[in-house]
This record gives C-alpha cells, sequence and structure tokens, in this order.
C-alpha cells in the first residue's frame, strides 16, 4: 500500500482539512483573540506547501479587494457570518459554508454583523502576495471575501 500523502492534493481534499480543523473547536477557539484596529490573525498549522490561517473579524472589518497571487485556497466562517464580494456578487457565509478559490480570484470579505466573525484560510502554496484592487466599476465599491497574508503579513481575510 503506498504511504499517505503529506497533505491533500486537491480542493476536496483541502475542503476536508478545513471542515476537519473547523470540527475541532477545542483547538482553535482558545486562541481567538479581537484587535479593535485590525483583523487578528494567527497562523495556525503549516504542512509541505499549504499554511492554514485563522482571522477574528470584529464588525465593520473588512479585507479590502485583492487576489492571492499565485496561491489557491480555501475559507469557511467559524463562527458569525462573513459577507463576500466578488464578480459583482455579494453572499453571506455562515459556519459550514466552503469557498474555494483559484489563482486571479479577486474579492473582498467583510464583517457587516454586529456581532465578531472567525474564519478559518488554507492557502497552496503559501501566500506570499495578495496584491490590491481598486474598488468595483460597476459598483464603486470594494468587492468582499475573506482571504490571507503573506507569512510576513497579516492575512486579508
Amino acid at each position: 500500500m503506498p504511504p499517505a500523502p503529506g497533505h491533500p492534493s486537491t480542493v476536496a481534499g483541502f475542503a476536508g482539512m478545513a471542515r476537519t480543523i473547523a470540527a475541532d473547536r477545542p483547538g482553535w477557539q482558545p486562541l481567538v483573540r479581537y484587535d479593535p484596529a485590525t483583523r487578528w490573525y494567527h497562523r495556525l498549522r503549516t504542512g509541505p506547501g499549504y499554511e492554514v490561517w485563522l482571522l477574528s473579524w470584529l464588525p465593520g472589518q473588512g479585507s479590502g479587494r485583492h487576489d492571492h497571487g499565485q496561491s489557491s485556497g480555501v475559507f469557511t466562517v467559524l463562527e458569525g457570518e462573513l459577507t463576500e464580494h466578488a464578480g459583482g456578487v455579494g453572499r453571506t457565509l455562515r459556519p459550514d459554508d466552503l469557498r474555494a478559490f483559484a489563482p486571479g480570484y479577486v474579492h473582498e470579505v467583510v464583517n457587516l454583523s454586529l456581532l465578531p466573525v472567525v474564519s478559518l484560510h488554507i492557502y497552496f502554496p503559501g501566500l506570499t502576495e495578495m496584491p490590491m484592487r481598486p474598488p468595483h466599476a460597476r459598483t464603486g465599491v470594494a468587492e468582499v471575501a475573506a482571504c490571507t497574508a503573506a507569512p510576513a503579513t497579516p492575512p486579508a481575510g
């Protein structure tokens, strides 16, 4: 029998990893912090070719409109709800909702609710750039979605 891979090799595999980590509330919940000045972030784990980030969002905090360079990823909401804007469409994301994206995907994420939010983000390869984009031409607002930033910089959402 071949050895098990060191990490998932498909989007479904990374989605499964996100769901497994999300289900381990005692593993991530004590690490959550809230920062009134900016979204809080914590690199939860790394593996060969990927990073897992835990983020918190107070009401009104957002990522700004951006992409993730050459990274693909998945993210999910652990507590609360986030709003993602991508391609001129807004979506409300709640616990267990999962979004996957490929390089070139432009979005913005924001906490439009009155309660704090916690989300989980997995990037593969690990995030090394997160170019910010101007507001969406049609709506005049930045599009919303969750992401993270390079190891040296905070995740965007």
